[in-house]
């Protein structure tokens, strides 16, 4: 893929390659990271969260699309009436072993890249701007060696910013001795994404995307129609953690609560006017059905508490760490609001299914229904939204080049009601003219609509949504 005219941004920012080239087929530097979950700093502490980098001083919290992406692309979104952007996680081809080459690992994440990177070529009001990465950038300790392999190379052609929150294996720690790690936890993501200064990273290899200057491992990013509050959820392979959660983890203190509150309140009366929606990213997903990338009971019970103190509950929440894709709906707050949470975890380092017996959907526990069946699929998310609507689609690269919707979402930010999909519509036509079934309630696909692709899992007798707050392995 060959760009004629790539996206300068303000202060000389660059994206991609003029010329990206063909996609690697080895690594750069050869991943030995696996070595280091037999370290005895990682074996003695593995089960320990790490404490959170401050934020740096003196720098808004709040992050600007439009320093830097530029006038041209905000005047483009406003014109178009509407804000398109990506987002996944857990991306970093890393996972090489007797059932995976390298070749096939590179392949899994650059797929899913490129058709990212064409999304963005194609141009026109459906052009996303800008990449929401959801964590876990490279595996498997974060390692600052492994940026080119894992991220730059990959997203090469990427013409568009890429703003991210760490996930575990970003702040994982390591070490030879047991009293401290190697190098300092998110040492590298904090080079990479929460720099300094602007220009090419040193971990780039030659490549010309900018480092970013995000403020800190959470923030907010405002732009036209939409403001994402990211959140950092810590080291453990579960749960996550977001807070002390009254003093179980006081080395993480509670500074992301009051990041949260704030955020919630700033936004609240642009949000209530209707004039964006407001989307909470975690890279630990509150709710999962994967029992080895549980949900996270501590930290949805943080959401829920900061949420009813400021009486604003987010549109959406995405998170990855598992490594397929998943769709709940949470009913919360008084008015009874219906909101996605969306689990995209397969962004190149794997796609696996549940580790336990799941489906078929819905199934609904208190105020969580998963609607659709995990899809266990490579692939990506196309979030739109333009004040009156947010809708989120999960897309998968196809043979041949193309990309296949395999599920999608609608929410009415007016009613925060879920808006029944195409194929809701058809299936409920279908339904009217065939013989009575028992009701399903309205945000809910039925069993024949949730198997949106070939491959889902619908093992009967399956396990319910889980919420899990224990300490799990490492995968």
């Amino acid at each position: 893929m060959t760009t004629s005219s790539n996206l300068i941004g303000p202060n000389g920012r660059l994206f991609a390659e003029r010329q990206p080239g063909k996609d690697a087929v080895t690594f750069r530097v050869d991943n030995t990271s696996e070595a280091y979950y037999n370290s005895p700093y990682y074996v003695q502490h593995k089960n320990d969260v790490q404490a959170i980098p401050p934020p740096r001083k003196n720098v808004p919290m709040q992050l600007q699309l439009a320093d830097f992406t530029g006038p041209e692309i905000i005047t483009a979104i406003q014109r178009a009436g509407k804000i398109t952007f990506h987002a996944v996680g857990d991306t970093g081809a890393a996972k090489v072993n007797h059932e995976q080459t390298v070749q096939r690992a590179l392949a899994n994440e650059e797929e899913v890249a490129d058709a990212m990177a064409k999304d963005v070529a194609a141009g026109g009001p459906d052009a996303p701007a800008f990449f929401f990465h959801l964590g876990d950038v490279i595996y498997n300790f974060g390692e600052a060696q492994y940026y080119y392999d894992q991220f730059y190379d990959p997203y090469r052609a990427y013409d568009r910013p890429i703003f991210a929150i760490p996930g575990n294996h970003d702040g994982m720690v390591f070490g030879q001795g047991s009293s401290a790690p190697q190098v300092p936890t998110l040492d590298a993501f904090l080079s990479n994404f929460c720099a300094t200064t602007t220009g090419p990273s040193p971990d780039g290899g030659g490549l010309v995307r900018s480092v970013m200057p995000q403020p800190g491992v959470y923030f907010t990013l405002d732009a036209p129609y939409v403001s994402i509050i990211g959140l950092y959820s810590n080291v453990l392979d579960g749960p996550g953690v977001i807070s002390s959660q009254d003093g179980h983890f006081n080395i993480v203190g509670d500074d992301q609560l009051a990041f949260l509150k704030s955020e919630l309140q700033r936004l609240a009366p642009d949000r209530n006017a209707g004039n964006r929606a407001v989307i909470i990213a975690v890279h630990h997903p509150p709710l999962s059905v994967d029992s080895l990338h549980a949900g996270s009971t501590g930290e949805q019970t943080d959401l829920d508490t900061v949420c009813q103190e400021t009486g604003l509950w987010p549109d959406a929440v995405l998170s990855g760490h598992a490594h397929l894709y998943q769709r709940f709906t949470r009913i919360a707050g008084p008015s009874k609001k219906e909101t996605p949470y969306i689990t995209a975890g397969s962004g190149g380092f794997a796609a696996t299914p549940p580790q336990s017996a799941v489906g078929p959907a819905p199934i609904t526990i208190g105020n969580d229904t998963m609607v659709v069946d995990p899809i266990v699929k490579f692939g990506y998310l196309t979030v739109t939204c333009d004040g009156e609507t947010l809708c989120i689609s999960f897309e998968s690269p196809a043979p041949g080049g193309g990309v296949a919707v395999l599920d999608s979402v609608c929410v009415d930010l007016k009613s925060g009601q879920l808006l029944p999909t195409k194929a809701q519509k058809s299936g409920a036509k279908a339904k009217a003219q065939s013989k009575p079934s028992s009701p399903v309630p309205s945000n809910v696909a039925s069993k024949g609509q949730s198997k949106t692709h070939s491959k889902v899992s619908t093992k009967p007798g399956g396990s319910k949504p889980s919420s899990h707050s224990g300490s799990k392995p490492k995968h």
